[in-house]
């Protein structure tokens, strides 16, 4: 084999010759020409491939041998492409949309936990409305003080947050005077309260001494009758929640929630929170100087006047939601319900309730249908609400709609406030100050309902009900499930 190259002019010969039989070739067999024309290049080397290359492309131009270029010419002209034809009845879109985003991000793991008991758990995009996660989701069961945001949802629909609520004094013939209760819970005796800015006894007292100078009184009416008190202690609560001292009986006549001491959240309740109002009261009247006041004889009944000398008024409900919210205050949530169901048209029972909260937050754009309200507060095992209308519910409350800022603002956070305060530790305490929730606890189930910013920046909304196992394992266990929920964010998929 020589190393010599061929001459320049001896390529272009060749050249020429190559190209007009490729030419022929493809003239007279379209098919079978590339075989020749591979066979060119083979022969000619890169210098000829090139010009093959050029000869043989689709053109327009003239295929006479005076426009084929020489081998040796510097440059090779691009060849002017061939639009490709559509084929009839086929549209050609402008703009191929992308591939959807796949949900890949799961809590089953977490979700399975033993702590979680008989599991049942729901999670949404609050944006998009899309339902994320959903395990039993829509079957409705006990909610423990996940209930509450149900009533504070209601107390605004029906009252509104700048209602107050009053305690009023009337005066009888013969020296009688009664205090009249409309359900409020705060007023007090005075020094040490759970409920700061609470009215108390001694400003009805010092008006009721304003009002009479110095007539004496005779007898004190306690009057309770704004609702029927028959039904002030539901069956299904434990004694121990009035004995220990989280629940009193539910009458519409009591002073600082009926609390042996009234600057204790968690303190004995009495079997007679209105008696005990009524001798407060004589006591305060005493203290204010009202001659007789003392030794007045204290009767339970309805006034029988309309003759107002005395008025106190809670704080508003705002402010009434804000102390019962983070503290999960069950006197609060029980006295807002009857107060609501009154208020509403309805005659203030524990039988009304169900009623009057599934026409007040079907205002809200949510389908209450199906729910079932025992209390106001969740104690009761036999308050049915799913987790599905739960996570619906916030996302109205996440976004503050018609009055519900107030509830969002007064919601637990994770790790940081409220009775989630010290909850999130360890490996879950990646989602503190990202979880806005209202907790649950009952002697058979534990939950969490509300809303998070997710790690990626989507919001959720969600309830997670963990039914029929201990405190102990539930809790750890919720804040594992909604710890993983935060993580996965809106990439969340299961079931």
């Amino acid at each position: 084999m020589s190393d010599q190259q061929p001459s320049p002019q001896s390529v272009a010969d060749r050249l020429r010759h190559a190209v007009a039989a490729v030419r022929g070739s493809v003239t007279r067999r379209p098919v079978p020409w590339i075989a020749g024309a591979l066979a060119g290049v083979l022969v000619l080397g890169s210098g000829g491939a090139v010009a093959i290359a050029a000869a043989t492309a689709p053109t327009t131009r003239s295929t006479s041998a005076a426009a084929v270029p020489s081998a040796t010419t510097s440059r090779t002209p691009s060849p002017t492409p061939t639009p490709t034809p559509t084929p009839a009845g086929r549209s050609v879109p402008q703009d191929v949309a992308g591939p959807s985003a796949l949900r890949t991000c799961t809590i089953d793991a977490a979700a399975s936990a033993p702590g979680l008991g008989d599991f049942e758990g729901y999670v949404m995009n609050a944006a998009t409305g899309e339902v994320l996660f959903s395990r039993k989701g829509d079957q409705p069961a006990q909610t423990g003080s996940v209930m509450k945001t149900l009533t504070t949802a209601t107390a605004l629909a029906v009252l509104g947050g700048d209602h107050r609520i009053p305690t009023t004094v009337t005066k009888e013939p013969d020296g009688t005077i009664a205090i009249v209760g409309h359900g409020d819970p705060t007023l007090s005796v005075g020094g040490g309260t759970v409920y700061p800015g609470a009215p108390t006894l001694a400003q009805l007292a010092q008006q009721v001494k304003a009002s009479l100078g110095d007539a004496p009184v005779t007898t004190i009416v306690t009057d309770d009758t704004y609702w029927n008190d028959t039904d002030a202690w539901d069956p299904t609560w434990p004694v121990s929640e009035r004995t220990i001292g989280y629940q009193p009986e539910v009458t519409a006549l009591m002073v600082d929630g009926d609390r042996a001491n009234p600057a204790a959240a968690t303190s004995p309740r009495s079997t007679d929170p209105v008696g005990r109002a009524g001798a407060a009261f004589r006591t305060a009247l005493a203290n204010a100087g009202v001659v007789g006041a003392g030794n007045a004889q204290i009767v339970k009944r309805a006034t029988t006047s309309t003759d107002t000398i005395a008025t106190v008024s809670s704080q508003p409900v705002s402010t009434l939601i804000g102390q019962m919210i983070p503290n999960s205050d069950n006197t609060l949530a029980e006295m807002l319900a009857r107060i609501s169901s009154k208020e509403s048209g309805a005659d203030g029972s524990a039988a009304s309730l169900t009623g009057v909260y599934q026409k007040s937050l079907s205002s809200y754009g949510v389908d209450p249908a199906g729910i079932v309200i025992k209390d106001g507060s969740g104690e009761s095992a036999s308050n049915a609400v799913s987790p599905d209308f739960v996570a619906h519910l916030m996302v109205q409350v996440a976004a503050g709609a018609k009055g519900l800022g107030t509830l969002a603002e007064s919601l637990p956070v994770a790790g940081q406030s409220g009775t989630l305060a010290s909850r999130f530790t360890g490996a879950n305490a990646v989602a503190r100050g990202r979880v806005h929730a209202k907790t649950g606890w009952i002697d058979s189930a534990n939950t969490l309902g509300g809303y998070i910013d997710a790690a990626d920046g989507t919001r959720l909304t969600f309830a997670f009900y963990a039914i029929g196992s201990s405190r102990a394992a539930a809790l750890p266990a919720l804040d594992a499930v909604t710890a993983a929920t935060y993580s996965c964010g809106g990439q969340l998929t299961g079931s």
